[in-house]
């Protein structure tokens, strides 16, 4: 069940949900396929286990992720980007580019 934003405009809903500078870049993650707690972890350095939980439950509650818990020894959980989820490639492949644009301090 995803929650509803209580914000007026859709760049306050955006910037509530994705709070944050670790938000983006575990969607990135998960934009071409499902990962682990840990594949998160590891592709993320520097980020902390707690915010990445806080991130993922965050994700999960307002529809934009799934979690999967296998019943297995030991405990497997997946994570993958619902539809909901998926559309938001087209605002970070917009932001790669107008980043790309920027020219860089050599």
């Amino acid at each position: 069940m995803a929650y509803q934003v209580e914000a007026r405009c859709g760049v306050e809903r955006f910037l509530f949900i994705l709070d944050g500078p670790w938000a983006t870049l575990i969607i990135l993650k998960l934009l071409d396929k499902s990962c682990r707690f840990t594949e998160l972890k590891e592709g993320l350095p520097g980020i902390s286990a707690h915010t990445l939980t806080l991130r993922l439950k965050r994700f999960e509650q307002y529809g934009l992720l799934t979690r999967t818990a296998y019943a297995e020894t030991p405990p497997r959980v997946v994570y993958e980007l619902t539809p909901l989820g998926q559309e938001l490639r087209g605002v970070l492949e917009a932001m790669r580019q107008w980043g790309d644009s920027l020219p860089t301090n050599a």
